[in-house]
């Protein structure tokens, strides 16, 4: 790249495309992606994430966020950063609005993105376009054809139908937007991707918002700094510098950057970290009253493992909770079965793999392995791990009240009487607390139950019952029987 001199301050757009797992959002990215032939650069043959890639269409950029959905956004706007300029919101017309299409569109309104639709799936023969624009409007998404302000487009990312028009609707609203970034200056802008690389150790991927980055350059983040060694674009191939909406992937950093972290340039090493709060990363805490379920979490990279967490620990967990051993990007290893070995853990992975030794090993050491390619399978597997966890609880209802009237006959541990429900009915079968003087003075069970001398399962308020009594406990008449049955009741979150 030639050190060119760039006269205007409108910068390409940054999307996010979001939307209900299986409606296309990935697919729509892949027809993107196809249609301008763009590859990553591979490494040792495994195909490198850096979470975010460029298009030009008819002689302008655009930026397309590669993310694993509105948690892996949440968890980048939860740090304060920046990241996107506008937001596509993908939904099946096949399939209209779902909990997740939800889930997104609030994280778009919150922040404040300009919003265009995708309604793809268009050539299946269950399309309904109307009935889905119906349902977004339900949920205070307004279409531009009913009054609103929000555009649409109709795609098919099977037969790329739509996918140009799609382009074409972003750059017409980041025209409205009026994007600024100067390329001149000190550059800053957000981490949206990290990991560890076994043989260049750790990598960020940075979105440039304003300014200019440069080989050589002193980076920080509130948890990271370093020197720019390698400069990256998102194809990987070495460049000099990046300027605003670039993504690029930098090594050079000392300790992994958490994504959704601000990064800026600093004069010196020595003042980079002197600025950087000198602090470990964020840990969970866990009430250590609350029951856990212990949890060794892997994901392909940062940002997604940050996602994976925050979604999590988004269950509710007032009853049960997950406690994190271990959360790291990278494959699962022979040392995370130890460690869930000992600290009697699962292990979750997300974009993951486990070689056969791993796995091997995983059978042999009674350690339980599961990996995930959609954040919402995982969630849900997580969340009937945590119910599958709680203990079950005990519930006693209360089901009526009866009278001693007479003490028929009287054996060890046993009793035959006869008394008045006076209140609810009387059940075979049920326990029964002893109240004498209005108070308990013992617990019993009984067996066996009349209605005018003929067996019966209950007896009715108002009704007399013959009565098999089984206790430690003697009775007497006047006593008062309050009868109860317990159930166990499956919790849920």
């Amino acid at each position: 790249m030639s050190d060119v001199v760039v006269k205007t301050d409108i910068r390409p757009p940054v999307v996010v495309v979001m939307g209900h797992v299986d409606h296309g959002k990935s697919s729509i990215l892949e027809a993107i992606r196809e249609d301008f032939r763009i590859t990553a650069k591979e490494s040792g043959g495994i195909t490198q994430h850096i979470g975010a890639y460029e298009v030009e269409h008819k002689g302008k950029k655009i930026t397309f966020l590669d993310t694993p959905g509105h948690e892996a956004f949440s968890a980048m706007r939860a740090r304060g950063a920046k990241i996107a300029d506008i937001a596509v919101l993908v939904v099946a017309a096949d399939d209209s609005v779902k909990s997740q299409t939800k889930e997104a569109i609030k994280s778009i309104q919150e922040a404040e993105l300009p919003i265009v639709v995708a309604f793809n799936k268009i050539d299946l023969p269950g399309a309904n376009v109307q009935k889905a624009k119906n349902e977004l409007a339900q949920n205070d998404v307004l279409l531009e054809d009913v009054g609103g302000k929000v555009p649409y487009v109709e795609t098919s990312a099977t037969t790329k139908q739509g996918i140009s028009e799609l382009l074409d609707m972003i750059l017409l609203v980041a025209e409205m937007e009026e994007l600024k970034g100067s390329p001149i200056g000190l550059a800053t802008g957000a981490v949206i991707e990290s990991h560890l690389d076994s043989k260049r150790g750790p990598v960020a991927t940075l979105l440039i918002r304003q300014g200019k980055l440069s080989v050589g350059d002193i980076i920080g983040t509130s948890f990271a700094v370093g020197k720019v060694r390698i400069l990256e674009d998102f194809e990987g191939n070495s460049i000099p510098y990046a300027i605003p909406s670039m993504p690029v992937t930098v090594l050079g950093l000392e300790t992994l950057a958490p994504v959704g972290e601000e990064f800026s340039v600093f004069d010196s090493l020595d003042e980079a970290k002197a600025v950087v709060k000198t602090k470990d990363k964020e840990q969970v805490v866990l009430d250590p009253k609350n029951e856990t379920v212990n949890i060794v979490l892997k994901a392909d990279v940062q940002g997604s493992l940050e996602a994976v967490q925050q979604a999590l620990l988004s269950l509710p967990q007032d009853k049960i909770s997950f406690k994190f051993i271990k959360t790291e990007a990278g494959d699962i290893t022979e040392n995370d079965v130890k460690l869930a070995r000992n600290g009697s853990a699962m292990i979750l992975g997300f974009h993951t793999k486990v070689s056969a030794f791993v796995a091997s090993l995983a059978e042999q050491e009674k350690v339980r392995i599961e990996t995930f390619d959609v954040i919402y399978e995982l969630i849900e597997r997580a969340r009937k791990l945590l119910e599958g966890s709680i203990k079950e609880e005990i519930v006693r209802t209360n089901t009526g009240s009866l009278r001693i009237l007479a003490i028929f006959r009287t054996d060890k541990g046993k009793q035959i009487i006869g008394g008045e429900v006076f209140r609810g009915e009387a059940r075979k079968g049920a326990e029964v607390e002893i109240i004498r003087n209005e108070e308990m003075i013992g617990k019993g069970k009984i067996t066996g139950l009349q209605r005018n001398k003929k067996e019966s399962s209950s007896v009715p308020e108002g009704e007399e019952a013959g009565l098999l009594y089984e206790g430690g406990e003697k009775v007497e008449e006047g006593d008062v029987l309050e009868f109860y049955v317990k159930e166990v009741q499956k919790q849920e979150l």
